[in-house]
């Protein structure tokens, strides 16, 4: 019987190397979005600490306390956040050209 030679495999054994390495990036992708809070089904650890260690902890993320030009929040379908949003920047834009002819008076 003979035996086939390395160098006459035909990239066998090159697609199984890339295929090993793309399952060993999956896994750790899939620890690292766990970790992190992305993967569905999972919450982040709670965060524990003074604030400014929190802030500092990786994946931290500072949020600006809602404000009055701020969109309101909503937790609908992403097209009716869009038009929230564009509303939010219609109303915004009045609010400019209206202080802009005001201080052209």
């Amino acid at each position: 019987m003979r035996t086939r030679r390395i160098d006459r495999q035909g990239g066998w054994i090159g697609l199984v190397v890339v295929l090993l390495a793309l399952v060993i990036v999956g896994w750790l992708a899939k620890d690292a979005f766990r970790q992190y809070g992305l993967m569905p089904g999972t919450a982040a650890p709670a965060k524990a600490g003074s604030p400014g260690e929190r802030t500092r902890s990786p994946g931290a993320v500072a949020a600006d306390p809602p404000g009055a030009t701020s969109a309101p929040a909503s937790s609908g379908a992403p097209m009716d956040r869009a038009r929230g949003i564009e509303g939010a920047v219609k109303a915004q834009a009045d609010e400019r050209a209206a202080r802009s002819q005001d201080v052209g008076k």
